[in-house]
């Protein structure tokens, strides 16, 4: 069963029991695209509890404000009764909720792109709020006055920037002073909302206008004030002719987009890999960022963790900052110190942004072509890249080797060493150790036993 024909079964129930159902908000708006929607959420006349009561599996999510999940097939549905609200005292909930009928229940959502809802019986449209020939003109704008709606749900501020870069609209004049007129005035948004409409911006098709939109308005600098000292932090124009670092960074964000999907780490990797360059300019015989890397990937947990964004993300994101400049001494690495790179589970997440960093600069890619066709030679010899191991702490021993943490390092230079080629068996491997680190004298069984 698709998601759609799920949606269709809701409706269906909900309909069974005489209450009036409909697709409404943004699957109405990706559907009229010819776009498929990533989830459906439905509108009825049906109170929470008669939802409920039409389906074997729900959960009552936000009862309270008139919406249950309903579940199908694995999928879940966002069911919500026709409602009109009370004031909103908090930026966020409102005081009180009423159950009305369809067109109020329009006329209190946040665009009209995402105020319409489609009948998929007979394939009608039923707009109040103006929201088709806003969808076909390609542009953003609030239901009523933007200031009324704004105010009811600050993270609309975000959301308006969101709809913005993922569907390549024009946000509507009054409604972008309103999104100025809030930037500074969020309030006490939960930082995961706040992330997460963050994320879906550098997700979007157009990054790069979502992170001009932020801080055309003032949003940038409230909530990403680590990122402004990047507009006018000069560069070498040798190796990045493209302009300062926020320039760079906003092309790094596109190249990845135009490539298609990313992973949320990649996209705040791109985003804060150069966080540190305005710390860590000097000028000397040219422009440079010694340590940027580091200091970088330090401001960029930090950010991460005030956003509250989950420990993989930052730490993966944190990674890639700390790494993404990994690459550049490639031809003169040892063979061993490629190979584990090579080995790394976010080799391919590092190499996207190796190669966005440079569409985002100098727009030369022989370094990445290069790092792709050695990776793809060594991955063809078995065993290349991931030899078994000749030595295991009980060889040490047996050579007359006091455990403890020197073992480590022992057995990574042993491997390096296999890596390298320069090891074969465990007999070369022995000969290597008592070389590079020669046993206790008189330790048991010093040398004796392989």
């Amino acid at each position: 069963m698709t998601a759609y024909e799920g949606a269709l079964k809701v409706l269906e129930g909900l309909r069974g029991r005489g209450h009036r159902a409909l697709l409404a908000g943004g699957c109405v708006r990706d559907r009229l695209r010819g776009v498929e929607p990533p989830d459906y959420d439905i509108a009825t006349s049906a109170p929470p509890e008669e939802v409920q009561a039409a389906f074997p599996r729900t959960e009552a999510v936000g009862a309270a404000f008139g919406v249950v999940l309903v579940l199908i097939d694995g999928e879940a549905y966002e069911v919500a009764t026709f409602r009109g609200e009370g004031p909103y005292l908090d930026g966020r909930h409102p005081s009180s909720v009423r159950f009305v009928d369809e067109r109020s229940d329009a006329l209190r959502r946040d665009f009209t792109v995402n105020g319409m809802f489609l009948d998929p019986t007979d394939g009608s449209v039923l707009d109040y709020v103006g929201g088709r020939a806003d969808l076909e003109a390609g542009v953003l704008r609030a239901i009523g006055d933007p200031m009324e709606r704004f105010s009811e749900d600050r993270l609309r501020v975000l959301r308006c920037v969101r709809f913005a870069c993922q569907l390549g609209f024009r946000i509507e004049p009054a409604t972008w002073e309103a999104v100025r007129g809030f930037a500074g005035k969020l309030g006490p948004l939960a930082a995961e909302r706040v992330s997460a409409e963050l994320t879906k911006i550098l997700l979007s098709p157009r990054p790069r206008l979502g992170l001009e939109l932020l801080d055309a308005s003032g949003l940038l600098a409230a909530l990403l004030p680590e990122l402004l000292p990047m507009k006018g932090c000069p560069q070498p124009p040798e190796f990045h002719p493209e302009g300062d670092v926020w320039e760079h960074t906003l092309r790094t964000l596109q190249a990845l987009a135009d490539e298609g999907p990313i992973p949320p780490e990649l996209a705040w990797g791109a985003l804060l890999h150069d966080v540190g360059k305005p710390a860590t300019l000097t000028e000397t015989d040219r422009l440079r960022f010694h340590g940027h890397e580091s200091v970088g990937a330090a401001m960029a947990r930090e950010l991460l963790a005030r956003l509250r964004l989950g420990r993989d993300l930052i730490e993966g994101a944190c990674a890639l900052v700390a790494d993404h400049l990994r690459f550049d001494p490639w031809p003169a690495m040892r063979v061993s110190t490629r190979k584990r790179l090579l080995r790394r589970p976010d080799l391919g997440s590092l190499l996207r942004l190796h190669r966005a960093d440079c569409l985002g600069s100098h727009g030369q890619l022989g370094l990445y072509q290069r790092v792709l066709e050695d990776r793809a030679a060594l991955e063809s010899e078995a065993g290349a890249l991931r030899p078994p191991p000749l030595v295991t702490g009980r060889h040490l021993i047996a050579w007359g080797y006091v455990p403890g943490p020197g073992f480590k390092a022992m057995l990574e230079a042993v491997e390096d060493e296999q890596l390298e080629g320069r090891v074969a068996d465990v007999e070369s491997a022995r000969r290597f150790l008592e070389g590079a680190f020669p046993p206790p004298a008189g330790g048991p069984n010093s040398g004796r036993t392989s």
